[in-house]
């Protein structure tokens, strides 16, 4: 056990176990809970919480995790982002997207789904949702976040710690005296021997593994999933509901839900005729788009929201005429039809810029 961790457990830290339902996160919870007991830990200090994805969440997975946390005999807290679950979220970016699009404040147009470098479904949906609720119920005290993630699950999480501190919800120094601190109790363990640990102790798991044969638990339907987990997921007959919705959004929007693989792709015996026809139009609609983004000159790609520079009038007219079929495939009005429009916005987009940085008009930017 990590020395700061130890001493943060027996100074009576509060324990916060983050369940998702998935055999990891209940494994953390169960190899834990010994752990803590040896270390004369109050087990009134201990609690589990999860934060709902709404229509993203399996059937089960609520069931699941009281079943957990009643096994644990630990009190559970849900709670749920209150401006509407991941699938409002996804149709929210899209929809913003748009509207950014049209008023040319974003270069290319913007698809409605998360990625693995963009996973605001784990950053807003659960973090921004568990870490202030904890810093206003506990303020005040030490709090130990216990998170079920492995070093062997992916490149990225190879190299995670074992614990750190958590300054997101509780800077340090702050008022109240919070500290947060995020611990990973089963970093270091294989798959196998999770399913042991699971098998050993009779933990119970989820039926997307029991009965469904996933690789792991997630969303119904995860931007990261492989295409055996979401072909796992739709032979669930809960999840199909799910399915044609987001199906309907890669039609609508022309993007695929994970890059270079279509959802709609992963289970088709679940599309009606109509929808099977909307998501090959929206296919070919998607390729229209890439090919005309490719016309586009690259260096002009809006740099953390801003154009880098004006446009040469040349370099303008491209832009609007990339830009013109794309706006009428989404119902969008075009604003800046011409080169000379194009040109003006950027100008003024970079003129923006400037008095925001608090900078005086740029000679060079007018003459360009």
């Amino acid at each position: 056990m990590p020395p700061a961790i130890e001493a943060a457990i027996r100074a009576g830290a509060w324990i916060v176990f983050n369940l998702s339902g998935g055999k990891d996160s209940s494994a953390a919870l169960f190899a834990a809970m010994p752990v803590l007991d040896a270390l004369g830990h109050p087990r009134e200090r201990r609690i589990a919480i999860h934060a709902d994805l709404g229509r993203a969440e399996w059937d089960s997975t609520a069931e699941t995790i009281a079943t957990i946390a009643a096994r644990a005999d630990i009190a559970l807290t849900i709670r749920q982002r209150q401006s509407g679950d991941l699938f409002d979220r996804w149709h929210q970016r899209y929809e913003s997207g748009k509207a950014r699009y049209e008023e040319l404040s974003t270069y290319n147009l913007i698809g409605p789904w998360s990625s693995a470098s963009l996973r605001f479904c784990t950053s807003e949906q659960k973090a921004q949702v568990i870490g202030p609720y904890l810093a206003r119920q506990l303020a005040g005290e030490t709090i130990i976040q216990v998170i079920g993630i492995r070093r062997d699950e992916s490149s990225a999480r190879a190299i995670a710690p074992d614990w750190k501190r958590d300054s997101r919800f509780a800077a340090e120094g702050n008022r109240a005296g919070t500290r947060m601190l995020i611990w990973h109790p089963v970093i270091d363990w294989a798959t196998a021997d999770v399913f042991a640990f699971h098998k050993t102790h009779g933990i119970p798991l989820h039926e997307a593994y029991t009965r469904y044969r996933s690789s792991r638990l997630s969303c119904r339907y995860c931007v990261l999933q492989s295409l055996a987990d979401q072909q796992a997921a739709s032979s669930a007959p809960s999840n199909h509901q799910a399915f044609v919705h987001l199906v309907a959004l890669e039609a609508r929007s022309t993007f695929s839900f994970q890059p270079g693989r279509w959802l709609a792709d992963s289970a088709p015996h679940l599309l009606t005729g109509t929808l099977a026809a909307d998501i090959e139009r929206a296919k070919h609609a998607a390729c229209e788009r890439r090919q005309l983004e490719s016309t586009m000159p690259p260096d002009l790609r809006f740099q953390r929201g801003w154009p880098p520079r004006l446009p040469t009038p040349d370099e303008a007219a491209c832009i609007a005429a990339a830009r013109a079929p794309i706006l009428q495939r989404h119902g969008l009005q075009n604003r800046f039809p011409t080169g000379l429009a194009v040109r003006a916005r950027f100008a003024d987009l970079i003129a923006q810029r400037r008095s925001k940085d608090g900078l005086p008009a740029s000679e060079e930017d007018d003459r360009s």
